[in-house]
């Protein structure tokens, strides 16, 4: 048995800033109503966090060759907070036992979803600390919740690393640089023999996962593609189901002098009622997402130069079951003038690793985040969506993490 882990501690800062938005028809009828009103309002934090290089975690492995090419073997990980001691021991980021052999890995338990290896894989930040990448932080989000944006009940995974309850299989590695895996996730919820006995609010499939990740590794270049779906919210009375479907292709070439990653990444997010009488009045907001991501590592000395530059586009829309409501006049005013086109943001990230040995590093990393049309994404601590609020619409985030990193 192995006992592993890492220990990353720092220093981190993040700013948000909102600036004022003024509504034409509040204008109209007082045209002095924003008249002491700030332009602009920022939130900040300054604290000690964790894991801002990579995660801070322990570990336990084990393997136990069984003879004739077979070996059985067990992986539990859990995140810890060295910071203030708040998190216990739980085997959240992995718990799996596994059998191997000459056809591959089976694999039951928790573990990372196929979806977000290559979010990870070719990210120069590894999803972590301020420069994680921009799709993964609006991937792994909740709704957008600007008042230029229709309705606010859509989202994607609010978890999309992991999958619990999972059987997830594994390609040999002997296969001339072909990799892949596949995996299904149980939703473990109680189906009935005669539907009418669901409870009330009965969510009978939210937590099924199903996806793969297959791609080619040899010598300098490293391409993989990924699919997946998860079905996120279920109700079996209403007939409503919302599935979010990701797909992502990421890349890497590495020169020696440096190495060059990048990443395209679309998810949609689709709720859908059955068997609605066409005189509800019911109305789903879906949303899609598109984003790419470039970036490098460097080698210079002792340590890893790493930069990033991304993207993502988000784009709402409402589905009406039944009869739709009529606009207002407001609504009508908004649609042409207040919402001046899709929600965008783009992130640009710099940082530093000096690697003092092999297992301890000295790192710093800024990230700064620029929002238009509605989007609200920070680049990290103060939660996505907590800016300052009222009259103030988000605009900018920037943000950096100093510290050290240490693996046993």
């Amino acid at each position: 048995m192995t006992l592993f882990g890492v220990v990353d501690a720092g220093i981190s800062s993040y700013s948000n800033k909102s600036q004022l938005a003024t509504d034409p028809f509040v204008l109209a009828t007082d045209p002095l109503a924003y008249l002491l009103q700030a332009d602009s309002a920022k939130k900040s934090w300054t604290g000690m966090t964790v894991g801002n290089e990579s995660s801070s975690r322990l570990g336990f492995r084990g393997v136990e060759d069984l003879g004739g090419g077979l070996a059985a073997s067990f992986w539990l990980e859990s995140s810890i907070r060295n910071d203030d001691a708040s998190y216990a021991v739980n085997f959240n980021r992995r718990a799996t036992v596994s059998l191997s052999g000459a056809f591959g890995e089976i694999r039951l338990g928790r573990d990372y979803k196929p979806t977000f290896s290559n979010n990870s894989v070719f990210d120069p930040f590894g999803t972590v600390g301020v420069g994680t990448n921009l799709i993964q932080k609006a991937a792994g989000a909740a709704p957008l919740t600007a008042s230029n944006l229709v309705g606010s009940d859509w989202a994607f995974e609010s978890d999309n690393v992991r999958a619990s309850n999972s059987v997830g299989y594994f390609l040999p590695r002997n296969l001339g640089g072909f990799y892949g895996n596949v995996m299904y996730a149980f939703h473990e919820k109680a189906k009935y023999s005669d539907g009418t006995f669901t409870p009330a609010n009965g969510d009978t499939r939210s937590g099924r996962y199903w996806g793969g990740r297959f791609g080619y590794a040899n010598g300098p270049l490293d391409v993989a593609v990924a699919y997946g779906e998860q079905n996120v919210e279920s109700d079996y009375y209403d007939g409503f189901d919302r599935t979010v479907k990701t797909f992502n292709v990421g890349a890497s070439y590495d020169f020696g002098v440096l190495k060059l990653v990048g990443e395209y990444a679309r998810v949609k997010s689709d709720g859908e009622y059955t068997n609605v009488s066409p005189f509800e009045s019911l109305a789903v907001t879906n949303g899609r997402l598109n984003g790419y991501h470039i970036g490098l590592t460097a080698p210079v000395g002792a340590g890893v130069i790493k930069a990033s530059y991304g993207r993502v586009t988000l784009k709402p829309s409402v589905h009406y079951y039944g009869l739709a409501p009529l606009p207002s006049l407001e609504d009508y005013w908004a649609q042409a003038f207040g919402n001046q086109g899709n929600p965008k943001a783009d992130q640009i990230a710099v940082g530093y690793v000096h690697n003092l040995s092999k297992r301890t590093a000295l790192y710093g990393t800024v990230a700064y985040i620029k929002n238009k049309n509605g989007a609200d994404y920070s680049v990290g601590g103060i939660a996505r969506g907590n800016w300052i609020s009222g009259d103030y619409r988000p605009k900018t985030s920037i943000g950096y993490d100093l510290g050290i990193r240490h693996a046993f």
